[in-house]
């Protein structure tokens, strides 16, 4: 062995053999290139994934093959849904998924596998091994949880439910636009039974239920979307709504009474006095025929004695239109007409309540920008030259103009349309309002900035008319003295504009006044009381 050594080292110093066991001398076999498609090559070849690769060959041991394996989406869905909810809260555990239940059959592959129990004292929030603290868990299960969480967290509507609830029926859950999930039959607060849904909006659900506390008595409940700015909102409108109610103790003023109010697993409930149909649905479902003249004049006293109650309360309501204005009994007697060949209906009461005080503001609170609904918008509002009770005056005359004609009055989608229908039948802006207002795209040199030969500009012209022209009855003095208080209604300056103190004791509401004896009123008229039955 001595001498072949030698003879080796001997060759090593005469000949360059490095080739034989050195790579710099190797060199690569001439081969045809190769197409890469970046595409769809994994990142796991990358050397920054390295350490994924060790650990998944970990992972990849018999002992945790079967609980890796890959199984259906759905499944999957399914699973790591359960498992958010253990995460997050013991009521949500589902009876066919429990940690423990995962323990033991994770026991029967894994003799080796460090036994865990459920931890109390973390609020159920994790699994804790006993011979070792909670922080000392292999990175791969936090993590996997955390991606779980941030899924969850975006995806999944589900109320606060109590461990009790949980376990005594189904657990309460919203579907993805924030809605409770609900079925007829179902109680609330051990209270209310659903009947039906009566109608759906932005804030939530208006159902009917039955209160079992009032033998069965017929009551709205408006469910309220389980989302934090609805639920702000809805504490707003309760807040408005008691303290109407404080100042109304006996239900005197035509205002919606509200039975109760309660948390419902995150969804704010307010529980109202049962009503009929809005006038605008009734007028829907009426084809579009307006109310008879007798009909408009009570409704709109009515209308004018709830929101003046608002008013001396430093309260301006902001939402005003037909829809939230609905009859306490919308039964009607129908006739047919032959020559329409329809069915006609005609409200047999038109005693209304006033609804929907969520957009309510009380003078000393902010205001924003832009309230009321398109069409029922006042001018001050649209030029941004700020708002208060006069707003809601403007809101009203278009009301009682919708009640009276049965269309609406400024039907548009556009400020400067608006503008423009507004001066077709009412008369030019008033320059100081023009001058003040920062809105000056609407305008040019004091006037509106208007092209009457656009296709906007003639359907103004062709569908807009001065305010005198809409009377039906031209030669009848209750139509003329309604007309009267609409264009007192929609006076342009707020400063001038009719309050609606003043409306109600207009000459169209002769009718509805009570004048007592012996009490005058400074201008020697006999002081009024009002009477809100027909």
């Amino acid at each position: 062995m001595d001498v072949l050594a030698g003879f080796v080292s001997r060759c090593a110093s005469k000949f360059k053999l490095d080739f034989l066991w050195d790579n710099r001398y190797r060199k690569p076999l001439p081969t045809m290139p190769r197409l890469t498609r970046r595409r769809n090559r994994s990142r796991s070849r990358d050397s920054s994934f390295e350490y994924k690769r060790r650990r998944s060959d970990y992972y990849e041991d018999s002992r945790h093959r079967r609980s890796r394996s890959r199984s259906r989406s759905c499944d999957r869905r399914r699973r790591d849904h359960d498992h958010y909810h253990d995460y997050q809260d013991n009521s949500y555990r589902d009876r066919s998924y429990t940690p423990q239940r995962d323990r033991w059959d994770n026991q029967k592959h894994s003799r080796s596998r460090i036994s865990r129990h459920y931890d109390e004292s973390d609020n159920g929030s994790h699994y804790q091994s006993r011979d070792s603290s909670r922080h000392s868990r292999n990175r791969y299960q936090r993590r996997r949880r955390r991606r779980s969480y941030r899924h969850h967290r975006h995806t999944t509507f589900s109320s606060d439910t109590s461990k009790d609830e949980s376990e005594a029926g189904p657990r309460v859950v919203d579907d993805e636009e924030g809605h409770l999930i609900y079925q007829p039959g179902d109680v609330l607060q051990a209270r209310y039974e659903i009947v039906s849904t009566l109608g759906e909006g932005t804030f939530g659900k208006v159902v009917e239920v039955k209160d079992m506390q009032r033998n069965s008595e017929r009551l709205a409940l408006k469910i309220i979307k389980n989302i934090e700015k609805y639920r702000e909102a809805a504490k707003l409108e309760i807040n408005v709504l008691e303290k109407l109610r404080a100042k109304d103790p006996d239900g005197q003023f035509p205002c919606v009474n509200t039975i109760e109010w309660f948390d419902y697993h995150g969804h704010v409930c307010i529980a109202f006095e049962m009503l009929g149909l809005s006038v605008f649905d009734f007028l829907k479902d009426n084809h579009y025929i307006p109310y008879p003249i007798e009909s408009v004049r009570h409704m709109a006293f009515q209308l004018c004695y709830a929101v003046n109650f608002l008013h001396e309360n430093q309260l301006t309501h902001t939402d005003l239109k037909p829809e939230n204005i609905l009859f306490v009994n919308s039964d009607a007697d129908v006739t047919f007409n032959p020559r329409k060949k329809r069915d006609e209906f005609v409200v047999k009461s038109t005693d209304i309540r006033l609804i929907d005080f969520g957009s309510a503001t009380f003078d000393h609170e902010h205001h924003s920008t832009i309230v009321s609904t398109r069409h029922y918008r006042a001018p001050e509002v649209i030029l941004e030259l700020g708002w208060s009770q006069p707003c809601d005056v403007w809101s009203v005359g278009c009301i009682i103009f919708e009640l009276y004609t049965g269309y609406t009055l400024f039907q548009t989608h556009d400020n400067k349309e608006h503008l423009a229908m507004m001066e077709r039948i009412l008369g030019s802006l008033p320059y100081r309002m023009v001058k003040k207002t920062k809105k000056t795209k609407y305008f040019y040199k004091g006037r509106l900035d208007w092209d009457s030969k656009s296709s906007s500009g003639r359907y103004v012209r062709e569908s807009c008319r001065a305010l005198e022209r809409y009377l039906r009855d031209p030669e009848n003095p209750d139509h003329r003295d309604l007309f009267d208080l609409i264009n007192q209604m929609l006076e342009y300056d707020p400063t001038e504009r009719l309050t609606l103190k003043q409306a109600m004791i207009h000459r169209v509401f002769d009718k509805y006044q009570v004048k007592p004896e012996g009490e005058t009123s400074k201008d020697g008229d006999r002081e009024r009381s009002h009477s809100l039955s027909r």
